[in-house]
């Protein structure tokens, strides 16, 4: 495991301390716990990316063109 030394605005860590309490976890791990989340938004958006990259529109209008034009079931509206 590495270490890292960040430097936080008083009135952050406190409301990181906050959180944390309420987590019942230390700021430490929240912290740790935030930057994971940031880093899989940012692989995701990456992902998606990559993968729209490889899409071919003229297949996706041809799978598109075999829906049916009919309003949906009752159950499945919103």
């Amino acid at each position: 495991m590495s270490t890292i030394t960040i430097n936080v605005p008083e009135s952050l860590f406190d409301k990181l301390k906050e959180a944390a309490e309420k987590d019942q976890s230390t700021p430490e791990h929240f912290a740790v716990l935030a930057i994971a989340e940031k880093l899989s938004s940012l692989m995701t958006v990456e992902y998606l990316r990559e993968r729209a990259s490889r899409a071919k529109l003229d297949r996706f209008e041809e799978l598109l063109s075999k829906v049916p034009d009919a309003q949906p079931d009752e159950s499945d509206r919103l």
